[in-house]
């Protein structure tokens, strides 16, 4: 959702390079550029004058005049204070001491908080603990519904009242069947509104003062950008939330909201919705969105997701392979849904260092539909066809073809490039393959 702050950034940044020594001009001028980039991303104007304004101090002064690579050290002064905007460092959700913990989720019908209180519960059963959801939203069966089939999909339990008139005493009993069954963490699900509006916020407020949450934790639609500021500012007034999550980042907003919330509330924002599915949650780092926001890749998340969805055995594996020549196209379907597990392959592709700026990567699309044919034409072949691609035949290509829903054409693209890249492993393995395990 960055990319057009990220491309405008980047513009000022190479008007910058080869000058030698800066000139206040030159720093005025590059301030000016900021500020505009920082307006159309749709970051408050109180905000984009507080960040414009630290960076210009810091700029002008000896750190960037006297240094002998000054584009490097404003490069070095946006990120840093980027950082420091969007809170400096990441935030972990809190914890009770004494079971349970419980966390109640609020927003705006629409936010995606429903979905999102499924997604933390997700998170935390990761983590060894065994939450419980509980669902308030009496005015809306719908909602009840869906997350009671957000719990069966993630195995998380739901404590529902069919029939329920009172959020309130929905809330207490659901955290009163939490500690008969043991569980240390109780997620309650509030009623939203399309707009704010004082029926919502008094019985917000009221389930708040009745359970005394561990923490109030605020979901706002990325994706509306300068009216979820908004939206965390008048919640906060109501009922002081604890923090914020951002849904919908992976979506086509301008991202000002993700620069903004914790400069106006002052309230950390704990995690980040990246898609649709209930694994779609990162924890937020104020650090490595700066830099993403600045096209210098995010390589700590990337590895994170690596180590979260690919199997270490399987790795090591795969290497072994690599390194001798010998991968199969069975491997190699293995690998492509391990990699497919992480993400939208461009999202994977921005979290590298460069990519993401490169001028020939600029424009390229990955066309997830073209990997969803290749997985197929794979799945289409017999085992022994996996394993040695040479018996495939042209009556073999035209079965794969049919079974996979492609065209023969495509299925020797794909045997054509598996053939290439089964040569130039040979290659480097012959000529020492680095560990891809580091060991």
């Amino acid at each position: 959702m960055f990319d057009a702050l990220t491309d405008k950034l980047q513009g000022v940044f190479s008007g910058l390079r080869g000058r030698g020594k800066l000139t206040e001009a030159d720093i005025d001028k590059a301030m000016r550029a900021i500020r505009l980039s920082l307006l159309e991303a749709d970051v408050s104007l109180p905000v984009v004058k507080q960040l414009t304004g630290a960076i210009k101090a810091r700029a002008t002064g000896d750190e960037v005049m006297s240094s002998i690579t000054p584009d490097q050290q404003v490069v070095k002064i946006v990120n840093e204070e980027l950082t420091r905007l969007m809170g400096g460092a990441n935030v972990s959700l809190a914890m009770a001491p004494t079971a349970p913990t419980v966390i109640l989720m609020a927003g705006l019908q629409g936010s995606g908080k429903t979905t999102h209180t499924a997604k933390v519960a997700r998170l935390l059963a990761a983590e060894g603990r065994s939450p419980l959801l509980v669902g308030c939203v009496v005015p809306r069966p719908a909602a009840l519904v869906q997350l009671a089939v957000l719990g069966d999909l993630i195995g998380v339990p739901v404590h529902r009242e069919d029939g329920a008139t009172d959020p309130v005493a929905l809330a207490k009993a659901g955290i009163a069947a939490a500690k008969r069954a043991g569980r240390d963490v109780v997620l309650v699900d509030t009623a939203g509104r399309l707009t704010i509006d004082a029926e919502m916020m008094g019985e917000l407020v009221a389930i708040r003062d009745a359970v005394r949450p561990t923490s109030v934790i605020l979901v706002v639609d990325a994706m509306t950008g300068q009216t979820a500021v908004d939206v965390a500012v008048a919640f906060h007034d109501a009922v002081q939330f604890d923090g914020v999550i951002l849904s919908k980042l992976d979506g086509d907003a301008r991202g000002g909201a993700a620069l903004s919330v914790r400069a106006v509330t002052g309230k950390p924002i704990l995690f980040v919705g990246t898609g649709e599915k209930v694994d779609a949650l990162e924890a937020f780092h104020p650090d490595r969105m700066a830099s993403r926001i600045l096209g210098m890749g995010d390589v700590l998340s990337l590895i994170e997701k690596a180590q979260q969805n690919v199997a270490v055995a399987d790795a090591r594996r795969i290497e072994e392979k690599l390194r001798g020549g010998s991968l199969t196209l069975d491997d190699f379907l293995v690998q492509l849904r391990q990699v497919r597990k992480m993400g939208p392959i461009g999202d994977l592709m921005g979290m590298i260092p460069g990519f993401g700026k490169a001028a020939k990567m600029k424009d390229v699309q990955v066309d997830e539909r073209r990997i969803d044919r290749i997985e197929a034409i794979i799945s289409s072949m017999t085992l022994s066809e996996r394993a040695r691609p040479d018996i495939i035949n042209g009556s073999r290509r035209r079965r794969i073809a049919d079974g996979s829903g492609t065209t023969v054409q495509e299925v020797n693209q794909l045997l054509a490039q598996f053939k290439q890249m089964q040569k130039l492993m040979r290659r480097m393995g012959k000529g020492g393959l680095p560990s891809m395990l580091g060991a």
